[in-house]
């Protein structure tokens, strides 16, 4: 009898054991796939602020002054599957001073018989220039909404920020290239019926 009691204590002790090993490793997991969640729009304000992955800055005002060094700033424009829109730069190509605050025109049209809504992506190549091209003023900051058969311009402000020159991976660099690409977005009357049903319960028959 003794001997039984003596191998039972041990394996309660084993199975607690491996119960608690067993909830850390699930804490362990939620905690993780929080962190995931948070690190998406957190990821995106990383490279807003940085230029990190070729993701341009946001800047509220241009420095006080420009250098002598100039850049070909170059200008990329589509449009992805499912936005019946026509999105093209109205100038191909800039040279600016580093520094100076620029301006360049973008134009869309939609080409469908229907208010269309749109968001754009961005990116500057090379990446490692992204760190250095600052937006003051630019429609990917918001959703653009056009009207049938409408076109708009749509204007970027600018400027190099003169750091480059301090840069010397970028010492040689000449031309930087904005691309922006527009993708469909739902109309607010749509998204707000996709969120009411998302929080409306399921009933299930018995």
């Amino acid at each position: 009898m003794t001997d039984a009691k003596e191998e039972r204590v041990p394996q309660r002790a084993t199975g607690r054991r491996h119960l608690a090993v067993a909830w850390a490793c699930v804490a362990f997991i939620a905690a993780m796939a929080g962190v995931t969640y948070a690190s998406v729009p957190l990821y995106a304000m990383f490279c807003s602020l940085t230029g990190f992955g070729g993701s341009t800055r946001v800047g509220q005002a241009a420095p006080a002054s420009s250098i002598e060094r100039e850049m070909t700033i170059s200008f990329d424009a589509n449009v992805a599957p499912g936005l019946p829109w026509a999105f093209a730069p109205s100038q191909r190509e800039m040279t600016v001073k580093v520094g100076a605050t620029s301006l360049a025109h973008f134009t869309a049209k939609n080409r469908a018989s229907a208010e269309t809504h749109g968001n754009a992506t961005y990116n500057v190549s090379p990446p490692q220039a992204g760190a250095y091209f600052v937006k003051m003023q630019c429609f990917c900051f918001d959703e653009q909404v056009l009207a049938p058969g409408e076109t708009m311009d749509m204007p970027v402000v600018f400027y190099v920020d003169p750091a480059i020159e301090k840069d010397p991976d970028l010492k040689t660099l000449s031309t930087i290239t904005l691309s922006y690409t527009f993708f469909p977005a739902k109309a607010p009357s749509e998204r707000a019926a996709l969120e009411k049903a998302a929080d409306k319960p399921v009933v299930r028959a018995n």
